[in-house]
C-alpha cells in the first residue's frame, strides 16, 4: 500500500508524507518550529543513548550551559558573530506590560540576548574561569540541548528554527592535542552514522569558505540521500586559540609561561532523523534501523470475540517472556503489545508506516499451530512480506533476524552510496553538462541522474561563487586523496591536484 507520493513521483512530497504518515513529527503553530511526536522523539532517544555512551566512553562528561548569551560574548570574536548573525534571535526585553488591551514589550534589557545558536561563546567564558594551569587541561565536556537559529525555509527535521543536538566543546594544552581530539570525534560520528544509523558517509575536511565560522579547520560526515542529494549529518572542529584569545582562556604551562589553550567542537543533531528517513524509507513508509527502532518487535493481536481474547493474550504473554530473554546487539530487546481497540489491519499498515522492523500477527489460528505471522520491514534480499514461522524457531532466530535486518539496510545504503559517485567525469564541460540535470529518485542498485561527483578542484577564490551559480557545493575534501593532477572541474584550469566532493545539498 503505497504513500500518496512516491519517491518517483515527488520526493519532496514523498518525504512530507513519509514524516506524516509514520506519526514522527508536525509543524508547530510556532512558525518554524516543530512538535517531535512520540516515535519520532522516541528515535532520537536511541541515538542519544547510543552516542551518549560513546561520549562518556571517550572520558567526556555531560553538563549544562544557559540558552541565554550576552551579545557582547559574541562580538568578541568578530568572524563567529559574522557567520550566525541572519541566524540569531535576540531578546531585548524581559518583560510584557498591558497598554490599551494589547500586551506589549517592557523594560528593556541593559544588553541584548543571544537565544543559543550554538554555544561556543558561552562556553568559552566558563573555561577561562576553569582553566588556571596545564594540570587542569584537558577540559572535555559535552551538552545536550535545543539551539535556535531562525530558517526562513523550515523543514521538517532538517531544518527548524529551534532543533535538538549535541554539542561537545573541549580545551587543550597543544594544538597537535586538540587536532587529535576533533578528528576521534569525527571518527565517533562516522561510526555513529554507519553502525548505529545504518548510513553510510564520506569523511573529510571542509573547504576554506564551508568552515564553520571561527575555525582553523572543519571536518565532516556527508552522507548520501536516495534522491542523490548530499546531508552534512556531523561536524568536528578545530579552532584553534581563536575563542581562547577572544575569551582569555589561558593558563600556566609547565615551563611556568602563560599561553593560550586550544579549542575544539564538535556537533550532531535531530538533522539525522530527517537523513535516516531519506537513507530507508520507502514508498510504503518509514523504515528504521533496528538498532534506533523504539520497538524492534510490534506485536498485533487478531482478535474477533472474548474468548479469542484471553487465549490470544496469554500465548503473546508467554511469548514475551521468551523474547525478552534474547539480545540482539547486546541489549534487551525492545518490544509492544499493540493493545488498542482498532482493526488489527489498520494497526498493522500504521506499524507498517512508522517502519517497525519486525511486526508480528498473532490471533487463534497461530495459537493452535504455536506459530506467528512475521512481517519484517525490509525482508532479507527480497520484497517486504508475511511469512508463518514456528514460535520456537522466531525466538531462537530474532537475535539473527534483528542484526541481519541491520546490516541488510547499511548493505543497500553503501551499495546505493558507491554506485553512485562519479569518478569518469574529468572535463569541465562533463562537469556542466552532468549538474545540469536533474536530481531523482535513484533505485537501489542502479545509478541515478544526478548526485556526487568526486573530482579536481583548483582552489581558485572564485570557485565560490561559481559553485553558487550553479547550484552545487563542495561537501568535502576525502581524506583519502588520489594523487596525481587534472583539470578543475569548476574552472577547467589545467593541473588541480585536490579531490573533492561535489553535490546538490539539503
Amino acid at each position: 500500500m503505497a504513500l500518496k507520493n512516491t519517491r518517483a513521483g515527488n520526493y519532496p512530497e514523498w518525504y512530507q508524507n513519509v514524516v506524516s504518515e509514520a506519526d514522527m513529527a508536525e509543524n508547530s503553530s510556532s512558525p518554524g518550529c516543530m512538535v517531535i511526536k512520540p516515535w519520532g522523539y522516541g528515535i532520537w532517544e536511541r541515538i542519544r543513548d547510543v552516542f551518549d555512551e560513546k561520549i562518556k566512553s571517550t572520558d567526556h562528561e555531560n553538563c549544562y550551559f544557559p540558552m541565554f548569551i550576552p551579545l557582547s560574548f559574541f562580538q568578541k570574536e568578530a568572524e563567529h558573530v559574522d557567520g550566525f548573525a541572519k541566524e540569531m534571535a535576540v531578546v531585548t526585553h524581559s518583560r510584557l506590560s498591558m497598554k490599551d488591551g494589547k500586551l506589549v514589550p517592557d523594560s528593556e534589557l541593559d544588553e541584548p540576548l543571544i537565544v543559543r545558536p550554538t554555544s561556543e561563546a558561552i562556553i568559552a567564558d566558563s573555561f577561562s574561569k576553569w582553566v588556571k594551569s596545564y594540570r587542569d587541561l584537558p577540559v572535555l565536556v559535552n551538552q545536550w540541548a535545543n539551539v535556535v537559529r531562525w530558517e526562513m525555509r523550515p523543514r521538517l527535521f532538517l531544518r527548524t528554527r529551534e532543533f535538538l543536538w549535541q554539542e561537545g566543546h573541549t580545551a587543550h594544552s597543544s594544538a597537535r592535542e586538540a587536532e587529535e581530539e576533533t578528528t576521534r570525534m569525527l571518527e565517533a560520528y562516522r561510526e555513529l552514522c554507519e553502525e548505529t544509523l545504518a548510513m553510510p558517509v564520506i569523511c573529510g575536511r571542509k573547504p576554506e569558505h564551508e568552515k564553520f565560522p571561527g575555525a582553523i579547520d572543519t571536518y565532516c560526515v556527508e552522507a548520501m540521500m536516495q534522491d542523490g542529494k548530499a546531508l552534512q549529518a556531523g561536524t568536528s572542529h578545530f579552532l584553534g586559540q581563536n575563542f581562547a584569545k577572544s575569551a582569555n582562556i589561558s593558563f600556566v604551562n609547565k615551563n611556568n609561561q602563560s599561553e593560550y589553550a586550544y579549542t575544539t567542537s564538535w556537533g550532531v543533531s535531530t538533522r539525522l532523523i530527517g537523513g535516516v528517513i531519506m537513507t530507508h524509507a520507502d514508498d510504503e513508509g518509514m523504515v528504521v534501523p533496528p538498532k534506533i527502532a523504539p520497538y524492534q518487535i510490534v506485536i498485533v493481536p487478531v482478535i474477533k470475540n472474548d474468548t479469542d481474547e484471553e487465549t490470544v493474550m496469554n500465548y503473546i504473554k508467554d511469548l514475551q517472556k521468551e523474547l525478552t530473554q534474547q539480545f540482539p546487539f547486546g541489549e534487551k530487546i525492545r518490544l509492544k503489545v499493540d493493545k488498542r481497540d482498532r482493526k488489527s489491519v489498520d494497526k498493522f499498515w500504521e506499524w507498517t508506516r512508522k517502519g517497525a522492523p519486525v511486526i508480528l500477527e498473532i490471533g487463534p489460528r497461530d495459537v493452535a499451530e504455536n506459530n506467528v505471522m512475521v512481517k519484517e520491514r525490509i525482508r532479507l534480499g527480497t520484497p517486504a512480506g508475511k511469512t508463518v514461522v514456528s514460535r520456537g524457531a522466531f525466538v531462537s532466530s530474532i537475535a539473527a533476524r534483528l542484526e541481519g535486518l541491520q546490516a541488510e539496510m547499511f548493505a543497500r545504503a553503501k551499495a546505493r552510496l558507491d554506485k553512485n559517485v562519479r569518478t569518469d567525469i574529468k572535463t569541465k564541460k562533463e562537469f556542466e553538462e552532468y549538474f545540469a540535470g536533474s536530481n531523482v529518485w535513484i533505485e537501489d542498485g542502479k545509478a541515478g541522474k544526478v548526485a556526487f561527483v568526486r573530482g579536481k578542484w583548483s582552489q581558485d577564490p572564485n570557485s565560490e561563487e561559481l559553485l553558487k551559480a550553479m547550484k552545487i557545493t563542495i561537501r568535502c575534501i576525502p581524506f583519502d586523496q588520489s594523487g596525481g593532477e587534472g583539470e578543475c572541474l569548476l574552472t577547467g584550469q589545467k593541473g588541480a591536484t585536490l579531490d573533492v566532493i561535489y553535490a546538490r545539498s539539503y
